[in-house]
């Protein structure tokens, strides 16, 4: 309620403000401007479309967004046969437009984290078929249904997951399906600086 009546005044009153919030929904759903802050230091200072999409690093990147963005920790593998990233068993292979980029190409051999959103990840037909470089079978520990949206909760190589899926999924607690991630929405960050190396 009192976020609807400040964005009704800031409206209103067509004026410069400036609101203070640890409350990543406040701050996407009533900032043009977000700064996001860690530990006093300005980390990215950006639209709510930009933080989303384009995070500057992990932090801004697992603050905003709920469920948050995950990550797991990978090895970039590049070959003849295009650019993957490994993890154990895990293994899917980016876009070449993305695998090609002279910025992930010089980790090759090198552990990164990569991170992706919970609704870049399918468990669709439709789309697990059009991506057949970025299936995972997985066990589905947990199914929430929302109503408009369904998350799927598992693990990938010993890694928390959730995924927001089609609320007409079939899937199942218990259940081993196929999933496929959407490489094209995958971020990948330097492990050490922890910024990112490439959207």
């Amino acid at each position: 309620q009192m976020r609807t009546e400040i964005g009704k005044l800031h409206k209103k009153l067509k004026t410069t403000f400036i609101y203070v919030t640890h409350d990543q929904t406040e701050a996407m759903t009533m900032g043009t401007r977000i700064v996001v802050m860690k530990d006093g230091i300005i980390q990215q200072v950006d639209s709510p479309t930009n933080l989303y999409q384009y995070p500057c690093n992990i932090f801004v990147a697992g603050f905003i967004g709920s469920p948050q963005m995950n990550f797991l920790n990978v090895t970039v593998d590049c070959s003849s046969n295009g650019t993957y990233l490994k993890s154990g068993g895990f293994k899917i292979k980016l876009p070449e437009g993305k695998g090609n980029r002279a910025e992930i190409k010089k980790y090759n051999g090198k552990e990164v984290i990569m991170g992706i959103r919970p609704e870049d990840i399918y468990d669709d037909q439709a789309f697990i078929s059009s991506a057949p470089d970025c299936v995972v079978n997985v066990d589905i520990d947990l199914v929430e249904m929302m109503g408009a949206e369904t998350y799927l909760y598992f693990q990938v190589e010993g890694t928390e997951f959730t995924a927001r899926v089609n609320p007409r999924s079939t899937a199942k607690h218990g259940d081993n399906i196929k999933i496929a991630f959407d490489a094209n929405k995958i971020h990948l960050f330097d492990k050490d600086t922890e910024n990112i190396i490439s959207h």
